[in-house]
């Protein structure tokens, strides 16, 4: 009876999801809005198809710790060090400021000392979650608004981490600033000891399944790492995110990045959108009508109040003015690390009950205005500035090593184009599915990276988008034509220059959308009778003449072959 139960809710889970998400992002609200009016109507005050509220919540928390191991697996040094300025300047202050005004606030209203800490700083972390799925959908992590954001909600994340170990200690008898020094020193100690011991185990046990070449075993490895490193964090008394964070952090500078991330990528998706369903089932609709008045009041002043801090510290740091309102209404709303950092004040006696269900509809009320806050910022944005719509091209794209040109295939070919594109200063990303070749690969000095070409998320995560070309040179005739369909349907205006085994693999690859097919054996050939031509003293033009002459004719032949009906 009881899997019947979990079988009816996984079907109204989708069901909803599958009709609301496409009918508001037709309606230009975002799937996020969607998400949230899915679980509303499936939850308690809706349909009343799901009332164990708290236990899909667990569940659902997976999506924010899968999004954050993505986050720290794209947290590269370089990237950090380009926005050094918007993290540590901005997200810092951000932080702090919002965090000790509105502490203070609730200290007006006579909450005790330790537990206003707690309110204040927990009401200051935005939604991770919410803010970069509105910014992915938008395209527009790329903009001054998407790296604005990002750089505050990087260190929101961060922060979260001496918050949740500073609840525990003020639950000790201990002062506030005895509890902030052991929180910051105690957090500092464990990610050391855990970032440490990934680096000298995580890589070796990735190049050992790798080694294996099944697939399956490789994505339950990657999910195993995020999982484990959440486990042992919440062990340790912190944030199963944070691990997940630390988890992505460790993988950011290797070279199985991009296939982890592809991997992980349907995860995220699905336990995200369940994560946003969740809150929509997490609103109390019957405190709502009790105390209306005071929740919708509470809900207005604490927007206002982080629209107002967050608009004045993005001018302070140089900010246009339009872009500081889109990225202080993106960021209005409270976040939900929020759930979990009142959660353990609940559990250790730092806040009371009642408090505590009323800071979390406040939570989720905020949450659900983020997509209509987001459509405001645009449109004041548009209405402020002279040139609306406008990008930041001069700095498109937060990564500062996205590839010029992607190899696909680091074998004989694909090597010797690594080292011709590296000798003339061109950068390029080359990817390979044989754990060995990279590792000799990257010893040697060149940028290479595990992970399987052919594959739509692979190709993805490892910047396909910004690439000027791709060279396929893979192996595998198979692969090959694979991965060119793949180019062609998700990045249609890249040329691709394929590697082809005979004319009749490079007939495949031009049918499938390849820009230019090359013949290895055809090529080849030429060299070694142009060679040959030259011994016997034949005119250099006469030589090309003919090479271009035979190059056409063979070509010209395999097209016919592939043609039914010819002879």
């Amino acid at each position: 009876m009881q899997e019947t139960n979990y079988l009816v809710d996984i079907l109204a889970l989708l069901g909803a999801a599958v009709v609301t998400v496409p009918v508001f992002q037709r309606l230009g609200l975002g799937s996020v809005l969607g998400y949230l009016v899915a679980g509303v109507l499936v939850g308690p005050w809706g349909l009343g198809i799901i009332d164990q509220v708290e236990e899909i919540r667990h569940l659902a928390e997976f999506g924010v710790i899968f999004l954050l191991f993505v986050i720290g697996i794209e947290l590269k040094p370089a990237r950090l060090w380009v926005m050094r300025r918007l993290v540590f300047g901005l997200g810092s202050a951000q932080v702090m400021l919002t965090g000790l005004v509105l502490a203070g606030l609730a200290l007006w209203f006579d909450i005790p000392g330790k537990t206003a800490v707690v309110v204040g700083f927990g009401l200051a972390l935005s939604s991770t979650a919410f803010g970069l799925q509105i910014l992915g959908e938008r395209g527009q992590l790329g903009t001054v608004t998407g790296r604005a954001s990002f750089s505050i909600l990087l260190l929101q994340d961060l922060a979260i981490v001496p918050l949740l170990a500073l609840v525990s200690l003020l639950a000790q008898d201990t002062s506030l600033v005895e509890g902030v020094e052991y929180a910051l020193l105690e957090a500092a100690l464990i990610i050391a000891v855990v970032i440490l011991a990934g680096r000298f185990l995580l890589t070796p046990l990735l190049q050992l399944v790798a080694s294996s070449g099944t697939a399956e075993v490789f994505t339950a490895t990657a999910v195993l790492t995020v999982l484990g490193t959440a486990w042992l964090m919440s062990v340790a008394g912190l944030s199963m995110a944070l691990g997940a964070f630390l988890a992505g952090l460790m993988l950011a500078e290797s070279h199985y990045r991009h296939q982890v991330v592809a991997d992980i990528q349907p995860f995220r998706g699905l336990l995200l959108g369940l994560f946003f369903m969740s809150v929509g089932m997490s609103i109390d609709f019957g405190l709502l009508g009790d105390q209306g008045l005071q929740i919708a009041g509470l809900v207005a002043g604490l927007l206002l109040i982080k629209v107002l801090l967050l608009w004045g510290l993005c001018r302070a740091m140089g900010v246009e003015s339009g872009d500081a309102v889109r990225t202080s209404l993106l960021l209005s709303q409270s976040g939900e690390f929020g759930f979990v950092l009142f959660g353990l004040a609940l559990v250790n006696g730092v806040m009371a009950e009642e408090l505590f269900q009323l800071l979390i509809l406040v939570i989720a009320l905020t949450m659900a205005t983020t997509p209509l806050m987001a459509n405001l910022g645009e449109r004041l944005e548009r209405y402020m500035s002279r040139e609306p719509g406008r990008h930041d091209v001069s700095t498109a794209g937060m990564d500062a090593e996205k590839p010029f040109v992607i190899i696909a295939g680091f074998g004989r070919v694909g090597r010797r184009i690594a080292r011709l594109l590296g000798a003339a200063r061109i950068p390029y990303l080359a990817m390979d599915s044989n754990p060995e070749r990279v590792a000799q690969g990257r010893v040697e000095g060149y940028s290479v990276f595990y992970g399987d070409a052919s594959r739509a998320d692979v190709l993805q995560a490892a910047g396909a988008a910004q690439a000027r070309v791709l060279v396929c040179t893979l192996d595998q005739a198979l692969p090959a034509v694979r991965l060119v369909n793949v180019m062609r349907q998700h990045y249609p205006d890249t040329p691709i220059y394929a590697r082809g085994h005979d004319s009749r693999h490079c007939e495949e690859l031009s049918k499938a959308g390849a820009t230019l097919a090359l013949s290895e054996t055809l090529e080849a050939s030429l060299q070694l009778g142009a060679a040959v031509l030259d011994f016997n003293e034949i005119p250099a033009d006469t030589t090309r003449h003919l090479l271009d002459t035979f190059r056409q004719e063979y070509y010209a032949q395999s097209s016919d072959e592939q043609t039914p009906g010819t002879k």
